[in-house]
Protein backbone atom coordinates (compact mmCIF):
# COMPACT_ATOMS: atom_id res chain seq x y z
CA UNK A 1 0.00 0.00 0.00
CA UNK A 2 2.62 2.56 0.88
CA UNK A 3 4.64 1.62 -2.03
CA UNK A 4 1.67 2.43 -4.75
CA UNK A 5 0.49 5.72 -2.38
CA UNK A 6 4.63 6.91 -2.68
CA UNK A 7 5.00 5.67 -6.55
CA UNK A 8 2.21 7.29 -7.51
CA UNK A 9 2.74 10.91 -5.94
CA UNK A 10 6.32 10.42 -7.54
CA UNK A 11 4.79 10.28 -10.78
CA UNK A 12 2.37 12.92 -10.11
CA UNK A 13 5.12 15.11 -9.14
CA UNK A 14 7.44 14.30 -11.81
CA UNK A 15 4.81 15.27 -14.19
CA UNK A 16 4.11 18.20 -12.40
CA UNK A 17 7.77 19.21 -12.18
CA UNK A 18 8.24 18.56 -16.25
CA UNK A 19 5.30 20.33 -17.06
CA UNK A 20 6.79 23.35 -15.08
CA UNK A 21 10.00 23.11 -16.81
CA UNK A 22 8.24 22.92 -20.51
CA UNK A 23 6.09 25.85 -20.35
CA UNK A 24 6.81 28.85 -17.29
CA UNK A 25 9.88 27.41 -15.40
CA UNK A 26 8.21 29.21 -12.24
CA UNK A 27 10.91 28.92 -9.41
CA UNK A 28 8.33 28.51 -6.57
CA UNK A 29 6.54 25.21 -8.34
CA UNK A 30 9.92 23.70 -8.23
CA UNK A 31 10.58 24.80 -5.01
CA UNK A 32 7.51 23.38 -3.60
CA UNK A 33 7.23 20.03 -6.08
CA UNK A 34 10.99 19.37 -5.38
CA UNK A 35 11.48 18.15 -2.12
CA UNK A 36 8.09 16.38 -2.37
CA UNK A 37 9.80 14.79 -5.23
CA UNK A 38 12.70 13.65 -3.85
CA UNK A 39 10.82 12.89 -0.79
CA UNK A 40 8.80 10.32 -2.61
CA UNK A 41 11.40 8.61 -4.79
CA UNK A 42 13.27 7.90 -1.62
CA UNK A 43 10.62 6.47 0.21
CA UNK A 44 9.95 4.04 -3.12
CA UNK A 45 13.52 3.07 -2.71
CA UNK A 46 12.54 2.56 0.73
CA UNK A 47 9.51 0.90 0.36
CA UNK A 48 10.95 -1.35 -2.56
CA UNK A 49 13.85 -2.39 -0.35
CA UNK A 50 11.68 -3.41 2.37
CA UNK A 51 8.84 -5.20 0.27
CA UNK A 52 11.27 -7.59 -1.53
CA UNK A 53 14.51 -9.53 -0.37
CA UNK A 54 15.50 -11.11 -3.94
CA UNK A 55 18.46 -9.65 -5.32
CA UNK A 56 18.17 -7.84 -8.65
CA UNK A 57 15.54 -5.10 -7.08
CA UNK A 58 18.32 -4.72 -4.78
CA UNK A 59 20.79 -4.12 -7.17
CA UNK A 60 18.63 -1.99 -8.79
CA UNK A 61 17.70 0.34 -5.43
CA UNK A 62 21.22 0.71 -5.02
CA UNK A 63 22.27 2.20 -7.97
CA UNK A 64 19.48 4.64 -8.12
CA UNK A 65 20.46 5.61 -4.93
CA UNK A 66 24.61 5.77 -6.17
CA UNK A 67 23.27 8.35 -8.98
CA UNK A 68 21.17 10.80 -6.64
CA UNK A 69 23.87 10.61 -4.62
CA UNK A 70 26.07 11.79 -7.37
CA UNK A 71 24.20 14.40 -8.76
CA UNK A 72 23.60 15.85 -5.48
CA UNK A 73 27.82 15.76 -4.89
CA UNK A 74 27.83 17.45 -8.67
CA UNK A 75 25.38 20.11 -7.74
CA UNK A 76 26.90 21.11 -4.66
CA UNK A 77 30.23 21.04 -6.60
CA UNK A 78 30.07 23.09 -9.43
CA UNK A 79 29.32 20.21 -11.66
CA UNK A 80 32.71 18.86 -11.93
CA UNK A 81 33.54 15.02 -10.32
Amino acid sequence: MLLRVAARVELVSLLVLLANLATVHARAVATLIGPLHGCAYLLVIGSTLAATRRGRPRLVRRSAICRVSHASWRARHGGSP
